[in-house]
């Protein structure tokens, strides 16, 4: 069970779970059948669309946060990767809701959970804050932008994850934080 403190939002309509994998994801490959919905003409029964596209970006856009460019919500960068044939298998759990995330146009995030550390919150983020979202070390300026938080500061958000708490090999158990936005 995750426990998550939420900061009041006029748009946000949140989700989250966590899984314990039985094994290391590194040990659970990712069926054929999920690996399929990672392209975007698969039958999904979800379809993104146009104006839930605007809703995320209103949703970023509340704080101040600019979703433009290398800035876009993540689901948006799944959608060009998949068109481009580019959006791979990278483990189980992360292929699970990227597929989800694709056709449903929701920015989604998993965290490992032996990476992160409890107490977790959703807020914007501050002014100065920013984390390191690749092995590359580029980093994300987070000022206004949705985050979700740990004892360390944040670590996940609808635009990039970050590399401290991202899922790996040796992942068992993991967090999947969604980020909607209310209906009109």
């Amino acid at each position: 069970m995750l426990l998550l403190e939420i900061d009041p939002h006029p748009l946000l309509r949140h989700g989250a779970f966590t899984t314990t994998f039985p094994q290391a994801l590194g040990n659970v490959p990712s069926p054929p059948w999920l690996t399929d919905l990672l392209r975007l003409d698969a039958g999904a029964p979800l379809r993104r669309d146009e104006q839930g596209r605007q809703r995320i970006r209103d949703l970023l856009r509340h704080g101040g946060y600019k979703p433009t460019g290398r800035g876009k919500p993540a689901s948006e960068y799944l959608a060009r990767a998949a068109a481009e044939g580019l959006l791979a298998p990278i483990n189980l759990a992360v292929d699970a809701c990227n597929a989800v995330s694709l056709h449903s146009g929701i920015p989604i995030s998993v965290v490992d959970l032996e990476s992160a550390a409890p107490p977790y919150r959703i807020r914007l983020g501050k002014a100065g804050e920013a984390y390191v979202f690749n092995p590359a070390g580029q980093v994300m300026d987070l000022e206004g932008l949705l985050c979700l938080t740990d004892a360390l500061g944040p670590c996940a958000d609808a635009v990039k994850d970050s590399q401290r708490t991202k899922t790996g090999e040796a992942t068992r158990r993991h967090a999947v934080d969604r980020l909607g936005s209310e209906r009109p």
